[in-house]
């Protein structure tokens, strides 16, 4: 039995590309990542995959993104084996499979249309759960409130900058205030990435518009006395061979640090 994705509006169906370009990653012995779920999903989805334009700067950097938030994942497990995970804007990625350790409990939240395809594809389990909400609404922090006071781990992987500046701090105060003490994982782009990216996706003609961009790494510490900034990272910490002379680019300040992985602890 195969899956309809034709439902989902053409936002939504953006969360077939990384699905797309990890099951195709996987089929390689060099991956970068390996997600045999990713394979297994892509074959019951209801959708031609062969039409998707596929860049291969724009694909690896998405699986570098990928692989450098399921090590935080894994970190994060390491040091709280019994932690909390919530993972903001799950689409249909399948990080739960690639980084359990057999005791995490794990919240997938998203909007409800992409929920209900991931319901279908990928049921819950007792220690995986879904969360059909929008992040913008704090309801979906009552589905996990009778956890307050286990180590939780928010990741939120390319979400925050299509949101208003203003939505992201008053969803990140919030999460503080419910559940002092959570590590934020999450990544951001300059003010002037964030313009060339809108460029980039304007001449693609894509709908979709990125809208908040962090100025320095630090930035939140701002926002809070008790918000420390843990690790950050960049696509071209380490040149990777497969970004071809993309990889140059992390001599050039624009580039070479404007988009990071940044992670936080909020609060004591």
């Amino acid at each position: 039995m195969t899956i309809p994705v034709q439902n989902l509006s053409s936002v939504e169906q953006t969360a077939l590309f990384p699905l797309y370009y990890r099951a195709l990653e996987s089929q390689r012995p060099d991956g970068l990542l390996q997600d045999r779920k990713a394979v297994e999903l892509v074959n019951q989805i209801d959708y031609d995959f062969a039409k998707l334009k596929i860049q291969s700067f724009v694909q690896v950097a998405v699986l570098l993104r990928a692989r450098q938030f399921d090590i935080r994942t894994r970190d994060f497990l390491t040091r709280h084996p019994d932690g909390v995970v919530v993972y903001v804007g799950c689409g249909l990625d399948t990080r739960f499979d690639r980084v359990d350790n057999g005791q995490v409990e794990w919240y997938d939240l998203d909007l409800p249309e992409i929920i209900e395809v991931r319901r279908q594809l990928i049921p819950e389990t007792p220690r995986t759960h879904l969360l059909g909400y929008s992040v913008l609404d704090p309801v979906w922090m009552d589905g996990i409130g009778k956890l307050a006071g286990r180590s939780l781990l928010m990741i939120a992987e390319a979400v925050f900058p299509f949101l208003r500046g203003e939505d992201v701090k008053r969803i990140v105060l919030t999460l503080t205030q419910r559940f002092p003490g959570t590590e934020l994982v999450f990544d951001a782009m300059s003010p002037l990435l964030v313009k060339i990216q809108n460029l980039v996706f304007w001449r693609s003609g894509m709908e979709v518009r990125l809208q908040w961009g962090l100025s320095h790494s630090r930035e939140l510490e701002a926002w809070h006395p008790g918000f420390q900034l843990l690790s950050e990272w960049n696509h071209f910490e380490q040149p990777e061979p497969r970004l071809g002379l993309s990889r140059w680019m992390r001599y050039v300040p624009v580039f070479g640090k404007g988009a990071r992985i940044l992670q936080y602890r909020l609060g004591n």
